[in-house]
């Protein structure tokens, strides 16, 4: 049996969480077992984790040079990890699976969130490997240790016995058929799994085992609902509306509305509804600044802010609740809303401080598919990368916003202002031809505030301004305003002293207006 995830991007923590992953340079049964049933547990639903005997591990990473295990000692270490693993109550078993890494053999140790949780398992091993006579307690994960869980913990941990994530439960109302082996092979191919190969050979039913991804007796084997979100062509046919859905509104009226929903498996709609806002939401502004070779980019909202933004909701929302994920944009600003909000550990406080730090996950396993398909950061690390990046652009910051009973959960990103102010001068971009009535209409004041418009986003010669704004030719009150940018200091000529040169242009000068 092969890993369903990259070994070497596992190791070096590119793909899983380092607080989910153990490094132990040899085999030592009690600490091994402890963190197994620690992991198990997933008393944060984070999916559980990996334990790695060969690497010693130097401040929580891998050191190196790679030690590894002795190749005749691999089989041993495996029989006696068995025994050990049926002293777990209940019983419990994790992935086993040697690997070759740096040219060393090493063991890799998938402990997933287990269904029959809590576990529990033996304080001390004896002398000769057996737990004769030994207390049996509690183990959890807190950052990256495995401790003895206390009296509040243990509590907690059996309230959790009753709540499986929704994503990792059985779906007893389809059929392991349902998951479509071209999807799976296709991530495995992604992953740079080893169980690609097996996969264009294998039965749905074998390689969705090596996964995790079904579960029960031969006879009545089901998949579990994370099978059906990224391995079925329409999800939504079991869980309706796990769907995303962008829409364009230029006006308040709903003018000019447009609507795209994006349906399919989750990652699939989740960079195809990213694709679609990247090629007809976003907007470059350019602005070239005197004595200076790099142009000003920026951008109306910054990608990588929606990005992170929308997979986060894909990542957080129930999908027990049948509505949408849903994008609106306007000319203030760009919205992502899902369902049902964040826990009450996250207070208002923190989510005026921007600080949202999750004590439990909603989706363990989707969250996993993500991250090894790079679609989502690490834990707790969207909100200060979707802060930054829209400093980054120069954006206001977003806001993060639910009511009391967190039944919704509202990104808010707004324009930024250099946008904003071309939205209030011009009805959409101002190189759409205006109508001839409104052209006639303008002041002197609109005609000088789309002139500024206009240079801000590129050097125009003055037959290229008339046309940028809708006319058929220069007119007198046009040059006249040109002229008087210029005069002011806020527009200059390309080339000083060469007014009426063909070749000459006009370009943004300043901020002053």
């Amino acid at each position: 049996m092969a890993l369903p995830i990259n070994v070497e991007e596992l190791i070096r923590s590119n793909i899983v969480e380092s607080t989910r992953i153990e490094y132990k340079s040899d085999w030592n049964p009690e600490p091994v077992i402890h963190s197994i049933a620690a992991f198990a547990n997933d008393i944060d639903n984070t999916g559980g984790g990996y334990i790695i005997l060969g690497i010693e591990e130097e401040n929580g990473m891998p050191k190196y040079p790679v030690t590894g295990l002795k190749k005749r000692s691999i089989d041993r270490i495996q029989k006696e990890l068995l025994n050990k693993c049926n002293l777990i109550e209940p019983r419990y078993l994790p992935v086993v699976e040697p690997e070759r890494f740096k040219g060393k053999d090493i063991l890799v140790i998938w402990a997933p969130g287990g269904d029959d949780r809590p576990y529990k398992c033996p304080v001390k091993l004896s002398s000769d490997g057996s737990a004769k006579r030994s207390e049996k307690a509690y183990y959890i994960r807190k950052m990256a240790n495995t401790i003895r869980a206390n009296a509040r913990e243990e509590r907690e941990l059996i309230s959790l016995s009753r709540d499986v994530p929704f994503d990792d439960r059985v779906n007893l109302n389809a059929e392991v058929a349902n998951m479509r082996s071209s999807l799976i092979s296709e991530f495995l191919h992604s992953v740079d799994s080893d169980l690609y190969e097996g996969s264009l050979t294998r039965t749905v039913d074998a390689v969705a085992s090596d996964m995790q991804l079904v579960r029960g007796p031969a006879e009545y084997r089901k998949p579990v609902n994370v099978g059906l979100m990224f391995f079925n062509e329409r999800p939504d046919a079991f869980f309706p509306y796990s769907q995303i859905e962008v829409v364009v509104k230029p006006d308040p009226t709903g003018v000019g509305m447009r609507e795209r929903i994006f349906r399919g498996p989750l990652d699939k709609q989740l960079r195809d509804a990213l694709e679609y806002v990247k090629n007809s939401v976003i907007e470059e502004y350019v602005t070239k600044v005197p004595d200076q070779a790099e142009a000003i980019r920026i951008f109306n909202w910054p990608y990588r802010a929606i990005e992170e933004a929308l997979s986060n909701a894909v990542y957080h929302r129930s999908y027990q609740i049948h509505e949408p994920v849903t994008v609106t944009v306007t000319p203030e600003k760009l919205e992502i809303l899902s369902v049902p909000g964040p826990d009450l550990s996250i207070t208002d406080a923190d989510l005026e401080k921007r600080i949202l730090v999750a004590s439990r996950y909603r989706n363990r396993r989707i969250g996993d598919f993500l991250k090894e398909l790079k679609m989502v950061e690490g834990r707790n690390t969207g909100v200060p990368l979707i802060v930054n990046a829209m400093r980054q652009n120069g954006s206001g910051l977003p806001e993060f916003k639910t009511d009391a009973v967190r039944s919704y959960f509202r990104v808010i990103l707004p324009i930024h202002p250099v946008f904003l102010e071309r939205t209030k001068l011009v009805d959409k971009v101002i190189t759409v031809q205006p109508e001839r009535e409104k052209i006639a209409r303008r002041t002197r004041e609109e005609l000088r505030q789309l002139v500024i418009v206009a240079l801000r986003q590129d050097e125009l010669s003055m037959r290229e301004i008339a046309m940028q704004l809708g006319y058929t030719k220069l007119t007198d009150t046009l040059r006249s305003v040109v002229k008087e940018l210029i005069d002011n200091n806020i527009a200059e000529y390309l080339y000083p002293g060469k007014a009426n040169s063909s070749k000459q242009k006009i370009r943004f000068k300043n901020e002053k207006s």
